[in-house]
């Protein structure tokens, strides 16, 4: 048994059922502890000590920023839709990253796929390959005028 797993499917238990009721909790319980036991061989997640501020660090600051950037994302493709003039450039761009860990540059990958207008299509190493609705420029600055708020609150939780 792999107890971060435990630990990581009960939480997961727990906000999808939403509930604190007795049986609720047993049964996520031993749920849990199944999947801890069935699928010990395949995960391989280790809490360390930034795990709890970085897990608040993500949902507090992390979260609203992101919405942020995907409301304004939403409102920039919607308006491209209602204009009767067409203004897209659609194009990809490689984007280098300067994050380390695996689940931040995955993070910043997820979250510039569920940014209206982009999609990531591939990462290698520290590279991201990017499809965009709209290619300002292929200089750094251009490029870094999208993503680089994200990168810079995933280093705060990540790094």
């Amino acid at each position: 048994m792999n107890f971060s797993v435990l630990i990581v499917t009960f939480f997961t238990w727990l906000l999808l059922t939403w509930s604190l009721d007795v049986q609720e909790v047993i049964v996520g319980l031993v749920v849990s502890f199944a999947i801890s036991i069935i699928f010990k061989r395949y995960y391989k997640i280790k809490f360390n000590t930034k795990f709890v501020p970085g897990l608040f660090k993500f949902f507090f600051v992390y979260i609203p920023v992101f919405v942020w950037e995907m409301l304004k994302a939403n409102f920039d493709v919607a308006s491209r839709v209602l204009d009767s003039k067409v203004h897209v450039k659609p194009g990809f761009v490689k984007v280098k990253t300067s994050l380390k860990g695996d689940v931040a540059k995955l993070t910043l990958a997820n979250s510039i796929t569920l940014t209206p207008g982009t999609i990531t299509v591939d990462m290698k190493d520290d590279e991201l390959y990017v499809h965009w609705i709209e290619v300002a420029g292929t200089d750094e600055n251009s490029k870094r005028t999208f993503y680089d708020r994200l990168e810079r609150f995933l280093k705060g939780v990540y790094e």
